[in-house]
């Protein structure tokens, strides 16, 4: 194998203004965070989860995801739910989102909580376990019965139980991908990560951080990634977006005087 050469690795804040430039014509706006949260994006996470627990919020759960570390906080004061993700260590984003999300009734849209509620009554279980987050890649349920063929799906997954689509419905098969996924998330520390369920393992790319471009490239296919689009931002060097199907990756790569200068995790819909 050729020898790699490194560089240092610049400033993170200038690389991610530069990626949300490049990502802005494809990506959908964020709903804005709320009013009292605004100032705690793009903060350090240890220094925002303490700025939130001083604010009245109580950390109620906490999961991985495909776009980052998702956690969800509540206060019992405002009644308010708020979902954070986590990415490289700072807050990405913060949204304001449903009680249930929570494990409340209030705090959210009037007739999501009755969706949920309902969707609980039909299923038999006190609290519903997917969130709103396993909704990214598609359209929300609009009702109860949507809402808990979506559950159903979503425990099967997550469980590994058989999958077992007697309705022949949309929202189970997607809520049986989404926990599929989370199952594959929260068993991540086995040997031999990956492929429960019919999805390929995750893939870590952090080595290529800094190498030499024609060398990132090829690992980056040999890894299984498939370069999508590629483009130029003045002074900013050269973006390429890869993705991998079988683990639902997509990837933004930046390279600099024929270095890496940095790779950023995307949402898949970034990718199609």
């Amino acid at each position: 194998m050729a020898e790699m050469t490194f560089k240092p690795v610049f400033n993170r804040g200038v690389t991610s203004f530069a990626l949300a430039a490049a990502l802005a014509a494809q990506t959908p706006a964020l709903a804005a965070p709320p009013g009292d949260l605004r100032d705690l994006m793009d903060v350090r996470a240890s220094s925002g989860e303490s700025a939130l627990e001083q604010r009245g919020y109580h950390l109620h759960h906490a999961s991985q995801g495909e776009a980052g570390s998702y956690t969800y906080w509540w206060n019992s004061q405002t009644k308010k739910c708020v979902r954070v993700v986590t990415r490289d260590g700072r807050y990405a984003e913060i949204d304001g989102v449903d009680g249930a999300d929570c494990g409340h009734k209030g705090g959210g849209d009037a007739g999501t909580a009755a969706a949920v509620i309902g969707a609980a009554a039909l299923l038999g279980v006190l609290a519903l376990s997917h969130k709103s987050h396993h909704y990214e890649d598609g359209p929300r349920p609009r009702d109860s019965r949507q809402t808990a063929e979506f559950e159903r799906g979503y425990r099967d997954g997550l469980y590994n139980q058989s999958y077992h689509n007697y309705n022949r419905d949309d929202f189970y098969a997607r809520g049986y991908e989404q926990g599929t996924r989370q199952r594959d998330h929260e068993t991540s520390y086995r040997p031999g990560f990956g492929g429960n369920g019919g999805y390929g393992g995750f893939v870590n790319v952090s080595d290529l951080n800094s190498a030499q471009r024609g060398y990132a490239e090829a690992e980056l296919s040999r890894r299984g990634f498939t370069m999508i689009d590629t483009n130029r931002s003045d002074g900013a060097g050269r973006y390429t977006t890869w993705w991998r199907a079988a683990s639902r990756q997509c990837l933004i790569v930046n390279t600099r005087d024929q270095y890496v200068y940095s790779i950023e995790t995307a949402r898949p819909r970034n990718c199609r």
